[in-house]
């Protein structure tokens, strides 16, 4: 044999020990317990295949993966964390967890290494759970079952979970896991990933966790919270958080601040929504009328919302034609509902003027034909001053009844007798529309003013004058 050849077949061997010597090493870098993270390069009709990193594929059921839908979420490209389980012939076996039936060897490999092992709560016990992994039963301590605290133990009976295997102890007849350390891996894996693309004016889904007065906590992630303060949470007004959610509400919002460093993150779940401000004009127009609630009052008026995040002001001056209100409260009350006439509105201070009297109805249009000059109406004395009496001659409409007209009337002094709130006749002489003023007189001739009295005012107002009158008319007739 040529000497050539027998060289060459020296050096494929050579090269041949050298591969598998390489191979073996690659294959000692990875042992069992292992977290992989890697990509997935294939999915099969059973198995997934991922790149561990070496020469070697490692191999996924692809069960495992499958969602409570049985869909596979995950596909080609993705990265998965997963642990090595086995490692025989070749062949990298990984898995998310470990389950099923097992030998104390397993156990103790899953004890060792820290691999997660999966787990059914079976019932509640003595300062904890009784779990049950691979056909063996274990305790999980009531403050290792999850990172929150636990008010109600017994939502976790009958659900499986992961766990980590903490004490192993008498071939497996003493055996401690705790979940709480698999979830704080998982959240903080989770907030770095959240802290890594997260910024400031992002919108974010959340769900509520606590409900506080001074505003709500929302769960971004996993072991991650921000806070929506009470100010932020509508642009309605809104008394207490309470009002708007409660536990486990999804709600979605923007993030207005985050802090690296205390973790801390400030949220707004009205700025994820439209400024209900910007489309303002395209509700409301002057001398619209709607109805709306009063939030709250105030020394010069009551402020009434008229849609969620609209609130305008209602002055007590735009409160009645009816009667002067000195305050607020008189008249409302926080959470009445009222009707209003829109004023006046302003997109940019985001002001709107509101009338309550205009709502209703102005008394005084039209007076002029209501009341005539020259006409006798009945009304009734409001208020009696020095220079005259307030003749009130319906709601919202009161005439001026002068003193000098008073004197200069038939019966003055019987006409000076009568009491607020008594009823007179007085006769309409000047109407001034604009100014809200009607001058009233009495009539000149007769007993006209007394025709709206009482009778018991009548009774006691006759004199001896009309007692002389009835004789004398008695007297005639007999003649």
């Amino acid at each position: 044999m040529p000497d050539d050849v027998f060289e060459s077949d020296t050096n494929d061997e050579e090269n041949f020990a050298d591969l598998f010597e390489s191979y073996m090493t690659e294959q000692n870098d990875i042992q069992v317990g292992d977290k992989i993270n890697g990509e997935i390069i294939a999915v099969g009709d059973k198995n997934i295949f991922i790149n561990t990193g070496t020469k070697t594929d490692g191999i996924v059921e692809k069960s495992e993966l499958l969602n409570a839908d049985k869909e596979l979420e995950c596909k080609t490209g993705d990265v998965l964390d997963l642990y090595v389980v086995s490692i025989s012939d070749g062949e990298i076996r990984l898995s998310k967890s470990i389950s099923g039936a097992g030998g104390d060897r397993l156990m103790h490999d899953a004890y060792k290494n820290r691999i997660p092992v999966e787990g059914k709560v079976t019932e509640v016990c003595k300062g904890g759970f009784r779990v049950s992994i691979m056909k063996k039963i274990a305790f999980c301590p009531i403050s290792q079952i999850d990172t929150r605290y636990v008010e109600n133990q017994d939502e976790y009976v009958g659900s499986s979970f992961d766990f980590l295997i903490t004490k192993f102890e008498e071939r497996g007849r003493n055996i401690v896991v705790s979940r709480r350390d698999l979830l704080k891996q998982e959240q903080e894996a989770a907030k770095k990933e959240f802290f890594k693309s997260a910024k400031k004016g992002d919108i974010v889904d959340g769900t509520v966790t606590t409900i506080m007065p001074y505003g709500v906590f929302v769960e971004l992630v996993p072991g991650l919270e921000g806070l929506i303060h009470i100010s932020e949470l509508s642009w309605t007004r809104i008394g207490h958080p309470d009002e708007m959610f409660k536990i486990n509400d999804p709600v979605k919002a923007e993030i207005l601040d985050i802090n690296l460093e205390t973790s801390k993150i400030s949220l707004s779940a009205k700025q994820a929504t439209t400024d209900p401000w910007e489309t303002v004009h395209q509700q409301f127009k002057t001398g619209d009328k709607t109805n709306g609630k009063v939030t709250r009052c105030a020394d010069f008026g009551a402020f009434v919302e008229i849609a969620p995040g609209i609130e305008g002001l209602v002055h007590i001056s735009e409160m009645s034609y009816l009667k002067r209100i000195l305050r607020a409260e008189d008249v409302v009350s926080p959470d009445d509902m009222v009707a209003v006439t829109i004023k006046e509105v302003d997109s940019i201070k985001k002001r709107i003027s509101l009338s309550m009297k205009d709502a209703e109805g102005d008394p005084w249009l039209n007076i002029s034909q209501k009341y005539l000059v020259g006409k006798i109406y009945s009304g009734r004395i409001e208020k009696k001053e020095q220079f005259g009496y307030f003749i009130n001659l319906e709601p919202g409409v009161v005439g001026l009844l002068p003193k000098s007209k008073i004197n200069s009337a038939p019966n003055a002094s019987e006409i000076e007798k009568l009491k607020t709130d008594d009823i007179i006749t007085v006769k309409v002489e000047e109407i001034h529309a604009d100014k809200r003023k009607i001058t009233l007189g009495i009539e000149g001739s007769g007993d006209d003013w007394k025709k709206f009295t009482p009778k018991s005012q009548q009774s006691s107002s006759m004199g001896l004058g009309d007692l002389a009158e009835k004789l004398q008319s008695a007297l005639k007739s007999k003649k």
